[in-house]
């Protein structure tokens, strides 16, 4: 097959390998219909019947069957046999043997010759395998191309301009190909978000089903993001660029179901194994055949001994081995971009079923991933009012969802922010800095241990929050305890009955969270999880999951920030939320973009029924295989008299590619 490109093309006329394949094809089947008449039936005398045969069949196997010699060509140097190199032999010898026989059937025995006619020609024979070959693969680059239809649907809905802000105030329609982050754009009602963005003025509902699949618009205004190629509703919104190109969540969409397609699954390395010493057994067999039926077969025992050799190369043509696990893991990809789940790689969707542990991380992952700043504390001579300005002042230069909620929390209630120097973030722990010539810390119990602060006197409160689900920071000034603040992230709505399909999945869910093992059990028994681990610093998530593979479990880490991606790397799938970082994304084998845990059960059960495709495939390839070539070579004439044609071997052979086809694009048809 020639390569592929690495992600469809919206603006591309149709897939040329296909165009050329049909076309050569419809005239291999239209000279085949005359070839097959004069070579089955008496209705011209043999020599003129020989030599319109040759004439109409040079033009088949010379012009039509080109693209299968030269790839048989290239099978053969360096010697890598596989699927061409049995076609080509078939077709080769039963054209090559039937134009000696028609241009010099003196170099053929007497007893080869029937009659006035000189030795028997097979014309038809390789006309009808040549067009019977290009049949299959019309039928696989129509599979094929298939697979990648929805992609390069979504993919023509982007638009191809984006109406640009420029510095003055003026606005002009540009090329999409123009647009840099952090230009400012405007998206009217009814059109398509160009590209990834920022809201940064405005008010709208954003259909984003092309994405999600989910058809009820999401509110959108300022602060929050757009993804490229939704549309806009009745609102008007200015936009500020956040990611172009290649970037775009869209493109990365495309990336993945293209390189998943292209990968190779574990259990491939079967086939290839299988595969690699096939054909030199094949070929082995074809002459073995071929030796037998010149030594002790019926005269003319030549003629009998070509025709079977070639049925036997044709009928053994590993077409459909090769397609096995391709085909399926190629649809599946498809499949699972339908609704939101994405692999990187054929691996993951073969190793997902097996996954028996779930490790999910709590921010993000189980929650919304959007705390909002609920309880404020004020001790000794601090009011509210000065903590959270303490609080979201010192937390402006941190990027932990926790932190952007506290921030919020003062803009909300409209409280003005301080300068901080000497800031710090102490990874799992909290920040530090200093604020008016006050050394500020704000964290977590273990930060406050770390500068000997005493939370003894908010004990009660503190845990009482905790059983709410809410996460305590504490702010200490100068080594003293001056209040603290309560964030909670709410659960997402579709946890619960994600972590229910889960469960009757068997599978044990673990949650590991920074947080205090209060707050942490908290909300592990309100959504019924397995396990908690809480205190989790980030550099200690990798090595828990290493624990639980360690135990014999087979794991999963769900997660989506930049602190999850060693857990991710280290478990046997990583699962990364599609509304996290771009380097959870990159490191791990499956990702959901919607965030919605429901799309793990869903993935899953993909993997499942793709590897129960697989088996069947590989199953139906080798009982063909196993079959149909002891019968080519004739192991059933001594007993029965029954002799396979090359010409049905070319149809069985064509049949069993169509078959795993079909079976393959049933996965289309999965519930999941």
């Amino acid at each position: 097959m020639t390569l592929q490109p690495r992600q469809p093309d919206p603006d591309a006329s149709g897939d040329a390998e296909l165009a050329d394949m049909t076309r050569r094809f419809w005239v291999s089947a239209a000279l085949s219909v005359p070839i097959a008449v004069l070579g089955m039936t008496s209705i011209a005398p043999s020599s003129i019947s020989h030599w319109a045969q040759l004439a109409l069949t040079t033009p088949v196997v010379l012009w039509g069957t080109w693209p299968i010699f030269v790839r048989f060509a290239r099978s053969l140097i360096p010697p890598r046999p596989n699927m061409f190199t049995l076609t080509g032999l078939g077709i080769g010898v039963a054209y090559l043997y039937s134009v000696v026989a028609v241009t010099a059937p003196g170099a053929f025995p007497e007893s080869l010759h029937t009659g006035e006619s000189g030795p028997p020609v097979y014309f038809e024979v390789a006309a009808i395998i040549a067009t019977l070959v290009l049949l299959g693969q019309v039928l696989e680059l129509r599979a094929r191309g298939s697979t990648n239809a929805a992609i390069r649907s979504l993919l023509e809905l982007a638009p191809k301009t984006a109406r640009r802000i420029e510095p003055d105030g003026t606005e002009h329609d540009v090329a999409l190909d123009r647009i840099r982050v952090g230009d400012r754009l405007r998206v009217r009602p009814g059109e398509k978000v160009p590209v990834d963005a920022i809201v940064v003025e405005g008010r709208s509902s954003i259909d984003e089903s092309m994405i999600t699949g989910e058809p009820i618009p999401v509110e959108k205004t300022e602060g929050d993001k757009v993804i490229g190629a939704t549309v806009n509703g009745t609102g008007s919104l200015i936009v500020q660029a956040r990611r172009v190109g290649a970037d775009t969540l869209l493109a990365q969409i495309v990336n993945m179901v293209s390189e998943a397609g292209r990968s190779r699954a574990p259990i491939q390395r079967l086939a290839d194994i299988v595969s690699g010493y096939f054909v030199p057994v094949v070929l082995i067999i074809a002459a073995v055949t071929f030796a037998v039926w010149v030594t002790w077969g019926p005269a003319p025992a030549l003629a009998y001994a070509i025709l079977n050799a070639i049925g036997v190369l044709i009928i053994a043509c590993p077409c459909a081995l090769g397609l096995a696990t391709p085909m399926s893991i190629v649809v599946a990809s498809g499949k699972g971009a339908g609704f939101g789940v994405l692999f990187s790689d054929a691996a993951a969707i073969e190793t997902l079923r097996r996954v028996d542990t779930l490790v999910v991380d709590k921010t993000g992952t189980l929650t919304e991933g959007h705390p909002r700043l609920h309880d404020v504390v004020a001790l000794e001579t601090h009011d509210e009012t000065d903590v959270v300005r303490l609080a979201a002042s010192l937390e402006r230069g941190s990027e932990h969802p926790l932190a952007a909620a506290i921030v919020a929390g003062a803009s909300d209630r409209g409280i003005a922010l301080s300068p901080v120097s000497d800031f710090q973030a102490v990874p799992g722990k909290g920040v530090t800095g200093s604020i008016d010539g006050r050394h500020l810390a704000l964290g977590n119990d273990t930060l406050m241990a770390a500068h000997h602060i005493d939370t003894a006197a908010t004990t009660a409160h503190a845990n009482s929050l905790r059983a709410e689900g809410k996460t305590i920071m504490y702010l200490a000034s100068d080594g003293v305890l001056a209040g603290m603040v309560a964030v909670a992230d709410p659960v997402r709505p579709t946890t619960p009955e994600a972590i229910d399909a889960l469960h009757a999945a068997r599978i044990r869910i673990v949650m590991l969270t920074g947080d205090n093992e209060t707050t942490a059990h908290a909300v592990a028994a309100r959504l019924g999880l397995d396990d908690v681990v809480a205190g989790v610093l980030p550099d200690q998530k990798a090595t828990i999951v290493r624990q639980l593979q360690q135990q014999g479990r087979f794991v999963a880490m769900a997660g989506d920030g930049i602190n999850d991606s060693p857990a991710l790397a280290q478990a046997q799938v990583g699962i990364a939320m599609g509304t996290g970082t771009d380097i959870a994304m990159q490191t791990a084998g499956v990702t959901l973009v919607q965030g919605d845990l429901r799309g793990i059960a869903r993935a899953r059960h993909l993997s499942e029924a793709t590897m129960r495709n697989m088996r069947e495939n590989l199953f139906w390839a080798f009982a063909y295989n196993a079959v149909g070539v002891p019968i080519a070579a004739g192991v059933l004439y001594p007993a029965f008299g029954i002799l396979l044609s090359p010409m049905i071997a070319a149809a069985a052979m064509a049949f069993s590619s169509v078959s795993v086809i079909a079976n393959a694009l049933r996965l289309r048809r999965v519930h999941i």
